[in-house]
């Protein structure tokens, strides 16, 4: 399995967690919530990469459309050492300087062997 490329994103990278959890209600108002499956709490990171050089943004693009959504990769968050699975189903690369480029994608961590 690849591992993302040595680039840290910028400051302000957002964790998301939404647990995977079934929930049943009974008569009074009453319910009971159990959490469904092995993995049950995925992390989904947003993550910016702004004022890039193209060698720098090209490496981190290229990596993503190689990947195109659907084949993992290794990465690990900026708030642990461990590495994860993830897949990046989109992203989005913009000039808005010359000859810098900001890049904005979404990684969603997958749990696979």
């Amino acid at each position: 399995m690849a591992t993302f490329p040595d680039i840290s994103p910028d400051y302000g990278a957002a964790k998301q967690s939404n647990p995977k959890v079934r929930e049943i209600s009974f008569g009074s108002g009453y319910s009971q919530r159990a959490i469904f499956g092995i993995q049950q709490d995925p992390k989904v990171w947003t993550l910016s990469w702004n004022n890039r050089t193209a060698t720098d943004s090209n490496s981190i693009e290229d990596f993503l459309e190689a990947r195109a959504g659907q084949e993992a990769f290794q990465w690990s968050p900026p708030d642990e050492t461990n590495t994860y699975n993830w897949i990046c189903r989109s992203w989005r690369k913009t000039m808005p300087y010359p000859n810098l480029f900001n890049i904005d994608a979404t990684f969603e961590q997958v749990f696979e062997p």
